[in-house]
């Protein structure tokens, strides 16, 4: 090697009383939160030192920090519930799996007889006749008639010429046999329109009264959480949450239901959980999931309008407390003792003399 070859060693001159060791201290706040912090055998607070290579940097930033709890959850569409045959015989006809089915709509068929989905709370629990007996039911059907165009006088609980009038005009509108009555099991009740979320039958299959025919449910998706009872105080009526749909993907939701304590379905079954019901603020922000499992943010404390650090910028000092590495306009860092409040997300409130937003703080690589 000729000595044009040499390698050039850049010496850096040495300093007394100043020694930087790294190392990793864990910061407990609810949960553990991990930092690199860096200490130093002498010096003090507020010291500028000379320039040197930084990392990385973060912004001091002001806004309000949320502390919060997570716990799983399943997104699905709510108020799923079994549709059993009203009749015996051949299915031969069935909705789409996830298609909607309005009011007025076929369900399915059974002998090439359409079954109908009307508006009503209460069950169809008998055939619609001119010698029936008064009852609510046959309200509920005219209500119905009147809203689709057939019946033209007011609904009362009687079934008299104006009930069986508006049935043959219904009747024919379908293109089934115009009878003036309704058999038994040919229209459901339901609180409003449904999704079809599963055809447990075939067409072609033979049924017989109560036979599982459809699985239908509400057209809303809603999230669903199994809360310890330890826990239980965090879920109230009507309070925010944030639900973790994927890997960076997240949405707002509103408590809409607390359930009263029951037994947590799988597992060994002895814990004790509280059934929570969360209704998304937006609901295209799920895009087109459907029965997925997800977790939820409850938040347990809030801070607002707060300075705020990453955690990892955090260092700790010689003789006690922490603060923060602060690079000035012209390179040197200047570290600054700062009093640290809430943790969460990543962050941490922080107040200390001459901090401020917008300023830069070291951020050590691991």
């Amino acid at each position: 090697m000729t000595r044009s070859e040499q390698p050039v060693i850049e010496t850096v001159p040495r300093r007394r009383g100043r020694a930087w060791v790294c190392s990793i201290a864990v910061v407990a706040a609810v949960g553990a939160a991990v930092a690199v912090a860096v200490t130093r055998s002498a010096g003090g607070v507020a010291e500028e030192t000379e320039h040197k290579r930084v990392a990385g940097t973060a912004l001091v930033e002001r806004k309000t920090l949320q502390e919060t709890v997570t716990s799983p959850g399943s997104l699905s569409y709510g108020g799923a519930s079994g549709l059993d045959a009203g009749r015996a015989g051949t299915v031969t006809r069935l909705p789409r799996e996830g298609g909607r089915v309005k009011i007025g709509d076929v369900l399915y068929a059974i002998d090439n007889q359409p079954v109908v989905l009307l508006r009503g709370r209460l069950p169809a629990w008998r055939a619609f006749k001119s010698d029936m007996s008064d009852g609510p039911d046959v309200q509920q059907l005219e209500g119905n008639l009147k809203t689709l165009g057939y019946f033209t006088g007011t609904p009362d609980t009687r079934f008299d010429w104006y009930t069986k009038a508006a049935i043959l005009r219904w009747q024919d509108a379908l293109g089934v046999k115009e009878t003036g009555s309704i058999d038994h099991g040919l229209v459901v009740f339901a609180p409003g329109e449904v999704r079809v979320a599963e055809t447990v039958a075939r067409v072609g299959d033979q049924v017989g009264t109560g036979t599982a025919v459809l699985r239908l449910s509400g057209l809303d998706r809603i999230v669903t959480v199994e809360l310890p009872t330890a826990k239980q105080a965090l879920a109230k009526v009507r309070g925010k949450v944030t639900v973790n749909l994927l890997v960076g993907k997240a949405t707002t939701g509103t408590i809409s239901k607390v359930g009263a304590p029951r037994q947590q379905k799988g597992g060994d079954g002895k814990g004790i959980v509280v059934p929570v019901t969360i209704t998304l603020d937006h609901p295209a922000a799920a895009g087109r999931l459907q029965e997925i499992s997800v977790s939820v943010d409850f938040p347990t404390a809030s801070r607002k309008n707060v300075l705020t650090v990453p955690i990892a910028a955090l260092i700790a000092l010689p003789k006690s407390g922490y603060g923060v590495e602060v690079v000035r306009n012209t390179g040197a860092t200047e570290t600054v003792a700062v009093k640290t409040g809430l943790f969460a997300g990543g962050s941490v409130e922080v107040t200390g003399d001459g901090l401020d937003t917008g300023q830069k703080v070291v951020v050590p690589a691991l």
